[in-house]
């Protein structure tokens, strides 16, 4: 697979990413590389290799959920600079 000008504007679309045209070139040759590199993969022998699910052998420590004190609703929004009520009042950040 090879990627063009018009692979690079729709990954970029998809991804919500603002690509200048002057970058254009260098995605597409990245890109390119970067497929290039994933084909030689494919060319690997991987008869009797188990997948991986994580790149090391470590293993989480699960713990019980305990029971703690917890803040009342008051306290909790004793020191907010702002409140409506029952509820934090924040600054909007999404545009409508």
């Amino acid at each position: 697979m090879k990627v063009d000008k018009h692979t690079v504007r729709k990954l970029a679309h998809l991804s919500r990413l603002e690509l200048r045209e002057e970058d254009e070139d260098n995605m597409i040759k990245d890109l390119n590389e970067i497929l290039t590199w994933v084909e030689q993969l494919n060319e690997v022998d991987t008869e009797g290799v188990e997948p991986l699910t994580n790149m090391s052998h470590e293993v989480n420590v699960f713990r019980e959920d305990q029971v703690g004190e917890h803040l009342d609703h008051e306290k909790a929004l004793k020191n907010a600079p702002k409140k409506d009520e029952d509820f934090f009042r924040v600054p909007k950040f999404l545009n409508q």
